[in-house]
C-alpha cells in the first residue's frame, strides 16, 4: 500500500524519545508526536509506548523530503465523537422515582451534616489560636 496522506497502517515502534514515537511503517520511519498518543494528554510517552510496539498509524502529513508525520489516535476506528450524547429524558425521568429522590436528599443531609459538624470542630480548634487583644 502506498504511503498517502489518510492512510491507516500496521507499523512497529522503533525508537522513542521525549517529543514523540519513531514507527518503522513499509520500509520508511515516520514520527508520532507526543499529541498525536492519545485523545488525553500524555505527560510521559513511555506510559503508553514500548520499542517494538505493533500499533495503528494514520498519515497525517508527507513533506517534500519524504518525512512522514504519523498519528496514532486519528488511527483509533472507535474514536469517541465530541458530541454529547442525545438522552432520551422520557426514559430518565421513568427511571427516577420518589423513593430514590427521598434516598438521594436523606444522604445528602447526612453527608452534609457530618461535613458542617467536622468544619466547625476545626474552626474552634483553629480559633482558640488567634484571640482579639484590646
Amino acid at each position: 500500500m502506498a504511503l498517502k496522506l489518510g492512510s491507516i497502517l500496521d507499523g512497529t515502534v522503533v525508537n522513542i524519545t521525549k517529543f514523540g514515537a519513531f514507527i518503522e511503517v513499509e520500509g520508511k520511519t515516520g514520527l508520532v508526536h507526543i499529541s498525536e498518543v492519545a485523545d488525553s494528554y500524555v505527560k510521559d510517552i513511555r506510559e503508553h509506548l514500548k520499542e517494538q510496539d505493533k500499533v495503528k498509524v494514520k498519515v497525517i502529513a508527507v513533506d517534500d523530503s519524504g518525512r512522514l508525520s504519523l498519528s496514532i489516535k486519528q488511527a483509533m476506528v472507535n474514536k469517541k465523537s465530541s458530541r454529547p450524547a442525545e438522552i432520551d429524558w422520557a426514559k430518565e425521568k421513568s427511571k427516577t422515582t420518589t423513593s430514590n429522590f427521598e434516598d438521594a436528599i436523606s444522604k445528602f443531609l447526612k453527608d452534609s451534616e457530618e461535613r458542617f459538624l467536622d468544619l466547625k470542630k476545626h474552626q474552634n480548634v483553629k480559633g482558640n489560636k488567634y484571640s482579639k487583644k484590646g
